[in-house]
Parts: C-alpha cells; structure tokens; sequence
C-alpha cells in the first residue's frame, strides 16, 4: 500500500500504473500516525517505507530526505521469500 500527500486525482493516476492501493490526502495527522518522517520546512511527507507481516510486526522500515536509501524492491523480495521459507 502507498500513502500521500497528492489530492484524489493525481493518487489515481498513480494507482492505476502499480498493483497496490495508494491512499490520498496524506496530512501531518495521519503521517504521524502511520509513523512517516514530516517534513516540517517544506510542510510535507517525506519517503518511509514499511515491510510488515501478517501479524503488523514491522520487519523492516526505511526513512529517507532525498532521492537515495529507499527500499530496494530486488531487496524487499529477497527478505520477504527469506521470512516466508521459515529458514530464520
């Protein structure tokens, strides 16, 4: 699932090139609840990433202020075929 800032419209020009929902309308509240980095000189939600299983554990979570340190999506598959096979 994503989250963000952009109004309905642009959400869903995003929504309908992925295969996830992507939620719209993301303010300071809700980022807050959902445990995203605010960007409090610009006034808006910055890149936080969230791997979480079935039970809402969070098995991996990434912050970042600019184009670098996101999650890799080669990288997420590796851990998450890794969490599935029961090897850890």
């Amino acid at each position: 699932m994503a989250a963000s800032v952009d109004p309905l419209e642009k959400a869903q020009e995003v929504a309908a090139t992925v295969s996830f929902p992507v939620a719209w309308g993301v303010d300071r509240e809700l980022s807050d609840r959902l445990g995203a980095f605010w960007e409090e000189r610009r006034n808006f939600i910055q890149p936080t990433e969230f791997i979480v299983n079935k039970a809402g554990r969070i098995l991996s979570s990434t912050y970042s202020s600019s184009p670098v340190g996101r999650t890799d999506p080669v990288e997420a598959l590796r851990m998450l075929e890794f969490v599935t096979s029961g090897a850890q």
